[in-house]
């Protein structure tokens, strides 16, 4: 009987939330985690746990480092010491990430491209980063953490769907690059999980009046499901394992029966409203010109 190696995971933002779950689940599974956050310290316990190395950031079975997503010195230094530690990376989990939410017009400049430096261009540096260690194994598989506001605009997330779905655009063109290469990538959509998000959304400092009813509401709703949401962390941890475990994973992992009735609805309405402009969409060309699916 063959014994398959460990994988070696590279998390980021894995002192709460989703990343704290993701950890746990993949040490539990007798896994290797290279678990990387702001404040590495939120994860010592979990260091004592699984066994002090040769350092005490390294255990027998996860490396703790320091990470923030937004400066590349942190990220191209994380990813060195991970290959230094163990050889390689299997898994990269883009996880980091927080939300901005308010009106379209009530956001500042600031929050804005604070919310893309880490939600988009995060994520994107961190997986240009690793991809160079994937090729060379031919083989891996990147899961970006999107959202249900990467498939769906929702009034009083303008900017947060933004960045969520600027982070699923890129990484379904990924997909496309990487899979001859024997790399897979997975976004995943969770719908209201009880983590702290909602908690530590950042918000307008003065909200417009003619919003109440619109992005008003959003965030009443967002404040009241603090600590009420539906979706269990763990279990959506294991729901990640369960897809990096498999032969045939899918480009898009929903989580949350919530979630899946806004995409179902979302696909609806997008396939009525392409048949019933269908005859305005397709007499847009030159007479006689030849026509092509991009990209073919």
């Amino acid at each position: 009987m063959t014994i398959q190696p460990s994988k070696v995971w590279f998390i980021t933002g894995c002192s709460t939330g989703f990343g704290r779950a993701l950890t746990e689940a993949v040490l539990e599974q007798g896994e290797i985690v290279v678990a990387t956050a702001r404040k590495p310290q939120q994860l010592k316990n979990l260091v004592q746990q699984y066994g002090v190395g040769q350092s005490p950031a390294i255990g027998d079975r996860i490396l703790v480092l320091a990470l923030d997503v937004t400066q590349s010195s942190d990220i191209q230094a994380a990813v060195n010491q991970a290959i230094a530690t163990f050889g390689r990376i299997d898994v990269l989990v883009n996880n980091a990430g927080y939300g901005v939410f308010g009106a379209v017009e009530e956001v500042s400049d600031v929050d804005i491209r604070r919310q893309f430096e880490t939600n988009v261009y995060g994520a994107l540096n961190v997986t240009r980063a690793v991809l160079p260690h994937l090729r060379r194994q031919r083989s891996g598989h990147i899961l970006n953490i999107s959202s249900s506001g990467g498939f769906v605009g929702f009034p009083g997330a303008g900017i947060y769907c933004a960045s969520k779905f600027a982070l699923e655009g890129w990484s379904e063109a990924l997909a496309k690059e990487v899979a001859p290469l024997g790399i897979h990538v997975t976004i995943v959509e969770p719908g209201a999980f009880r983590t702290a998000f909602n908690g530590t959304l950042v918000v307008p400092h003065q909200a417009i009046e003619d919003y109440a009813t619109t992005s008003g509401q959003m965030l009443q709703w967002l404040h009241q499901m603090d600590g009420q949401q539906p979706g269990d962390p763990k279990k959506a941890a294991t729901a990640m394992i369960q897809v990096v475990n498999h032969s045939n994973p899918p480009l898009r992992l929903v989580l949350g029966a919530d979630v899946l009735e806004v995409v179902h609805a979302k696909l609806e309405a997008v396939a009525a409203d392409l048949a019933e402009w269908r005859h305005v969409s397709v007499n847009t060309v030159f007479e006689g010109a030849a026509v092509s699916a991009i990209g073919g």
